[in-house]
């Protein structure tokens, strides 16, 4: 499958199998922000949900990674509003590990929980405002679809995700374009606890 940055209809598709995977996490592996786990195994149970949609969809040149922190073989950089450059590794990111200079990185996402402070929470909001941004500055780099930037941009879509386990809820936040593109609350528990599937 051929994505395109500028597509919006591939921002809608990806959006959307993020939403299944997720709807799939919420209701198979609920048990586990019930037990109040740590995010990386959070990230790495909704990664085996994102993955069985990629199968599904035949998309077998992409690939879910979590705490991915390279590019091009050096360390994965953004820059920031400031124009400072900062190391990053996302919590969770489908991209094709480099294979596809013409679309790299496909979606990328932030999990935290509630009770992390708001500068965490920020800080996390402008990672993927500048992962999501098409060029972060035509005179350092401007996309040709032959060469990776320096540093990291050009995700169709980012995802914050925040686990409000006190008020029973999921914030998620849809970045697109450098931008929060929309939003939506997510009410927990889907189903009663005492029905949810095993997988």
């Amino acid at each position: 499958m051929n994505f395109t940055y500028e597509s919006k209809s591939d921002y809608l598709f990806l959006k959307q199998l993020f939403n299944k995977a997720n709807r799939d996490f919420l209701l198979r592996d609920f048990e586990l922000i019930q037990s109040n786990v740590a995010e990386p195994t959070l990230c790495s149970a909704l990664k085996s949900r994102m993955e069985k949609y990629l199968d599904k969809d035949n998309i077998c040149d992409y690939f879910v990674d979590l705490e991915y922190n390279r590019n091009n073989g050096n360390i994965k950089t953004i820059i920031n509003e400031e124009l400072a450059i900062i190391k990053i590794k996302c919590d969770f990111i489908l991209h094709s590990r480099g294979h596809n200079p013409k679309q790299d990185n496909l979606l990328a996402l932030e999990m935290k929980k509630s009770y992390r402070s708001q500068e965490e929470k920020d800080a996390d909001r402008q990672r993927l405002i500048a992962l999501t941004k098409s060029t972060y500055d035509n005179d350092v780099w401007s996309y040709d679809g032959k060469t990776f930037p320096e540093h990291v941009c050009r995700y169709i879509i980012g995802i914050y995700y925040e686990i409000d386990w006190e008020n029973k809820k999921i914030i998620i936040e849809y970045y697109k374009g450098g931008q929060l593109a929309e939003n939506k609350i997510i009410s927990l528990p889907l189903i009663p606890t005492t029905h949810f599937a095993r997988s």
